[in-house]
This record gives C-alpha cells, structure tokens and sequence, in this order.
C-alpha cells in the first residue's frame, strides 16, 4: 500500500503539524505588518518567510513511478548520498552477516522514505535513543531509530532503519506488520537531516558504492539472489 500523499497535497504525509505551526506563523507575521506597518513587523516577516520557503522545500514529496521496481532488484529507500558500505552481522534482528549500506540525508535532499523491495512487513520496531551527528558509525544503534523488515518472496529478509540525527527528532513509520508492500511505495519520514541504514543478504550484487548519490525508489543499488 503507498503511502499517498493526496492528489492536491504535495508534500510528506506526517509533515503537517510542521508546516502548520510554521506556516501560521508566517501568516499571523504578514497580518501583523499589514495591519501596523512597523519596523519590528517588517523584520519578523522577513525573518520568518526564509523559514517558510525553507520548510515548505524540505516537506517537498514528489511523484516517481513505482513501475520501475523489478522483482529482484532493490531500489534506494531514500534520497542522499552513500556513506558506508560495509559488511557486518545483524544481531538484533537478523542474526546473521548482512551488507549494511548506509545513506545520509542532508537538509536539501526529500525526506520520504520508499519501500527497497516488495514483500510482507514482519518487523517494526521503534527505539528511542540519542541524537548524534547521523552520519557517525555508532548512530545506527544508539541513536533513536525505527527498523522495519521485509520479507520477501524469493530472496530472503531486508531490514532497513529510519535513523534520527542531531536534528531530526522523529521517525515516522506509516506501514504496520503483515502489509503487504511494493519496491518504491512510501512508507515514511523522518524530519530534517537523518539516516537511513539498509541490511541486505551477503550473498546481494551491489550496483552502488561509497560517495554516489541516490534518489528514493529511482535509484537501483543491488540485486538479490535467490534463497536456496
């Protein structure tokens, strides 16, 4: 199921109460100076309409075509540049040696998280925690985050996190377990500059590497082999 954001509304889902606050702000500045024209209403408007811009450009969730997933090949979950790739085992949740490749989002880049592969959800799991600097190695497991599994049909589990960062201080996960997802759907946000961590199968062939940029459910960055 995508998690759709309505035909007239283009930004996340879960970013409302932001550009709520933020928005009617903005607005309650531009009244003001309207009504009083004063020096100190005029540099408020001007403080605050950046931080509108700003908000509304960071909350932006464009359409991209989920046909473009294929059964086997795993689309990047989020938008943001590949900082790690590196082997290791999952002992929280998979128990086994994984490739984990990690992806920081800085504040210019969309937030929206898309599903990697198609398959049954049989994991969430959100962890509170700290707020370290996301692209730090330790921030996959101290720093507040939420996993969530997928299960799929030939290839195995793939776990990816939602991870906070020194700035973003909340994940949003809107998919529950035994959805049935598809490679390149929506599924979440996470505010402001964050992480995202994705656990594949030793046994994937790598499409990507350290440094290269990557867009959401556009991007190809492995294929999985089949499970015996």
């Amino acid at each position: 199921m995508d998690v759709n954001r309505g035909v007239f509304w283009p930004f996340a889902r879960g970013s409302e109460k932001n550009l709520g606050i933020i928005g009617g702000g903005w607005l309650a500045a531009l009244i003001a100076h309207l009504m009083l024209r004063r020096g100190i209403t005029r540099l408020f408007l001007w403080l605050l309409t950046p931080i509108w811009l700003i908000t509304l450009y960071f909350f932006r969730d464009p359409e991209r075509p989920v046909s473009y997933y294929k059964d086997g090949l795993v689309v990047s979950p989020a938008d943001g540049e590949v900082v790690a790739v590196v082997g290791e085992k999952e002992a929280r949740y998979l128990g086994r040696d994984m490739i984990r490749l990690s992806i920081f989002l800085s504040l210019f880049d969309v937030h929206v998280q898309r599903n990697p592969v198609s398959g049954r959800v049989v994991l969430i799991d959100h962890q509170p925690g700290k707020f370290l600097q996301a692209f730090k190695p330790e921030a996959s497991e101290v720093n507040e985050y939420i996993a969530m599994g997928i299960e799929t049909r030939r290839f195995g589990t793939v776990l990816v996190k939602q991870i906070a960062g020194i700035l973003a201080r909340r994940c949003v996960n809107h998919q529950q377990v035994g959805d049935q997802v598809e490679g390149g759907e929506r599924y979440g946000l996470i505010r402001f500059s964050s992480r995202v961590d994705l656990f594949l199968p030793d046994s994937a062939e790598l499409l990507i590497d350290v440094g290269d940029k990557v867009l959401g459910g556009l991007t190809p960055i492995a294929r999985l082999k089949p499970t015996a």
